[in-house]
């Protein structure tokens, strides 16, 4: 006999059923009935864990920004040299390819921004927690002498997560030659210049 999922089994799921309707349909087109399809329930069910639908697509759009700051800060808390530090954080800021769910959602989030005042707050919030992480990097390589740094921590932080999100954008649009490893180089030739290392690692 099956087990019957938790509740917050369920609203996992649900949140993954969201993200997926999100890619689907659009940020301002996924509808309640897209979101049931999706996690194969009826929308009565759905409305049960979640009786406000923004509240779900809020939680889903967080989901999705996990992977870009806090899986990052995960990863980067098990390393100690600057250099691979900031090598590995460039490159896990990247699509895995044009189908990436995680950076089509945040492309979705990118297009609503400006409508939506919480969508706004969730993506610049996104940023500033990833220039804060690049900072770190950078002030500590600087700080070892590891790097040696051409402009303020600060603002090569910032170009280095908008970077990220340019290529990002440029991948998930199906550039003819710009995919992760081109991108992945492109952003490296810049931080190589702005870190005075050649990031060999």
């Amino acid at each position: 006999m099956a087990q019957r999922k938790s509740r917050s089994d369920r609203r996992i799921d649900l949140i993954e059923a969201a993200r997926r309707a999100i890619i689907r349909h659009g940020i301002d087109g996924v509808q309640l009935s897209h979101v049931a399809e999706e996690a194969g329930l009826t929308s009565g069910a759905v409305l049960y864990h979640y009786p406000d639908l923004s509240e779900l697509l809020v939680e889903a759009q967080h989901a999705g920004m996990e992977r870009f700051y806090e899986q990052r800060l995960r990863r980067l808390a098990t390393l100690t040299d600057p250099v691979e530090k900031l090598v590995v954080t460039i490159r896990s800021g990247l699509p895995t390819g044009s189908l990436d769910p995680d950076v089509r959602l945040l492309n979705e989030l990118g297009g609503a921004a400006g409508r939506n005042r919480v969508y706004g707050v969730l993506l610049t919030s996104l940023y500033d927690r990833q220039v804060s992480m690049y900072q770190a990097i950078l002030d500590t390589g600087a700080a070892l002498g590891v790097f040696r740094l051409s402009a303020g921590s600060l603002t090569i932080a910032r170009n280095l997560v908008a970077l990220e999100d340019a290529y990002g954008y440029r991948i998930t649009a199906r550039h003819p030659v710009i995919g992760p490893d081109e991108a992945n180089e492109l952003i490296l030739s810049y931080a190589r210049a702005a870190t005075g290392n050649d990031l060999a690692h």
